[in-house]
């Protein structure tokens, strides 16, 4: 990471730029070979270099010795993306010269960042430019994970970092190979591996290694949050980011990592402002760096698995992990969970060729090879058609007689003029064959075609389980505003009011995205969901 060689990682700063820079750092006098933080630190510093020089190094491994990967002289400064939402340091900034520096907390940060928007403009885009730079470097080898392809805990902890924006490297092994790994004393049974700074973590999940990374959520105290969203989606984003905007402090979980179903999108071609179409993963991952930008707590996997009112009119957010969150309202945007087909050997294919998304990650395991889409929605369409670009022959399944019966028209034409891409109307998947990995899919209209992946797109449950006190409908979508159930009116009388637009049957807990009765199920109108849940928030907490 050559700092002097970026602009962007390295921006030049006026005088008044640096002056009020400074004023929000303690100053203090460091000599050559001191350590101003350490990889692994969870608690570290943005550094401002007055004057002298600060290398950046990657530690050495039990594998490789240590790496400079930039130095910093005079008005520059030294920091991580990972300091805007509580992410341990990545890498370790030491003096390599006598040098003055300036201390600014995580705290001042975030006070920096909402009150001068100059140098809030600058400083964003120097880290993101760093962690961008960080991927094409060594600095990658920190953060490794190794495992074998086919096995659904190693895309596990891929499709984490990925989603996170971790930098990070990973190493596929073949069946029964573990090559070095095995002189540390390690086995199959221990995969899949991460390796934190040199550290190996036999049997890695994404919780142990948000863990170790600082990523799991940790109370300040007795705090009590203005609000807690639940679910990291377009709506649960669009929340957050308007709820700090506008000064609430704001607290965002998601079980997996944030972005939901739009994050495995592989192109959204109609939402506003994108003519030329948007990736689902840049989408969320600009909308994540806004999140943070503002102040947005973010934690992830984070799950939280009961939602209950206290005294005083506030929630309590129960976590996995038994930890709570104490909130004065939280918006519920846990969108749904992905429906399988009911076929023998699902289960085992789910490990090995059977997937719920259509991104780079998931292209890389079946790249050029024959493949199924089974759906009839814009998600299907829009899988079947990046997969067919990037050398997929395609089966598109769809069991409805009319294929634009629920999908977009430019896209069934597209698919339809497209020869990459076979479309089965009127048909279902009834049989799948393999050995270790998926071979071959059975449609009943066809026969059997040869497939390295079966895509399903086949709709989503609500997750609402866990919210067994909320209104929900049949189907257990949660109704919310004047389509609450008359039997949960009675308490809003005690109130002295009646539900708030997206607010649910537990007042001050709303709701919004795909998992409310009625939403429109498109990354545009969750959007608007979330944002305009957040003006109902205002008026409960002012109420």
């Amino acid at each position: 990471m050559d700092t002097a060689s970026d602009p962007i990682q390295r921006p030049e700063l006026t005088d008044a730029q640096w002056e009020r820079l400074c004023g929000f750092g303690v100053p203090e006098r460091v000599e050559a070979g001191d350590y101003l933080f350490r990889s692994g630190d969870r608690t570290y510093d943005l550094i401002l270099v007055d004057e002298g020089e600060v290398e950046i190094v990657r530690d050495s491994l039990f594998w490789i010795e240590e790496a400079v990967l930039a130095r910093s002289g005079a008005r520059t400064f030294v920091g991580e993306l990972g300091l805007l939402n509580g992410q341990g340091a990545f890498l370790s900034a030491r003096a390599a010269t006598p040098a003055r520096v300036l201390r600014v907390t995580r705290p001042e940060l975030r006070r920096l960042m909402a009150e001068d928007d100059e140098l809030c403009d600058i400083i964003l885009h120097a880290l993101w430019a760093r962690r961008e730079s960080l991927r094409r470097g060594p600095a990658a080898l920190t953060l490794k994970f190794v495992g074998q392809s086919s096995s659904r805990d190693f895309l596990a902890l891929q499709r984490f970092a990925e989603r996170l924006d971790l930098v990070h490297k990973t190493v596929a092994l073949a069946p029964g190979e573990l090559g070095a790994h095995e002189k540390l004393g390690l086995t199959a049974d221990d995969l899949p591996i991460a390796y934190i700074q040199g550290e190996a973590i036999p049997r890695a999940t994404p919780g142990i290694v948000a863990e170790r990374l600082g990523l799991s959520y940790q109370a300040n105290g007795d705090e009590v949050v203005d609000l807690v969203v639940v679910g990291g989606g377009p709506a649960g984003l669009a929340a957050a980011i308007y709820g700090a905007s506008e000064g609430l402090s704001t607290v965002l979980l998601d079980a997996v990592a944030p972005g939901g179903q739009a994050a495995s999108t592989s192109r959204i071609e109609n939402f506003l402002g994108f003519p030329f179409g948007v990736s689902g993963g840049d989408l969320i991952g600009q909308a994540s760096l806004q999140a943070l930008k503002f102040g947005v707590r973010v934690y992830a996997p984070c799950e939280a698995v009961r939602l209950e009112p206290v005294e005083d009119r506030q929630l309590d957010v129960t976590l996995a992990d038994g930890r709570l969150i104490r909130t004065r309202t939280a918006i519920v945007t846990s969108g749904a969970a992905y429906r399988r087909l009911d076929l023998e050997r699902w289960a085992d294919f789910e490990r090995a060729g059977i997937y719920y998304a259509a991104t780079q990650l998931e292209l890389r395991q079946v790249m050029e090879s024959p493949v199924v889409v089974v759906g009839g929605a814009n998600s299907a369409g829009q899988a079947s058609l990046y997969l067919a670009a990037n050398g997929c022959p395609v089966h598109l399944v769809v069991r409805g007689t009319d294929l634009g019966g629920r999908m977009s028209s430019y896209l069934v034409d597209r698919l339809l003029e497209d020869p990459r891409v076979q479309v089965h109307t009127g048909a279902n998947v009834v049989g799948l064959d393999g050995g270790d990995a998926l071979e071959r899919v059975r449609i009943d209209r066809v026969g059997d075609v040869d497939a390295r992946g079966l895509f399903c797109f086949i709709g989503a449950d609500p997750a609402t389980g866990w919210l067994s006190s909320l209104d929900r409908d049949a189907d257990g979508f949660l109704r919310t505003g004047t389509d609450i159930a008359a039997q949960s009116l009675a308490q809003w009388q005690r109130l002295g009011r009646e539900p708030l637009p997206f607010e649910t049957s537990v007042p001050r807990v709303f709701a919004a995205g795909d998992v409310r009765r009625g939403s429109m199920k498109r990354v545009a109108a969750a959007v608007g969901e979330g944002s305009s849940a957040v003006a109902s928030v205002h008026r409960a907490l002012a109420g």
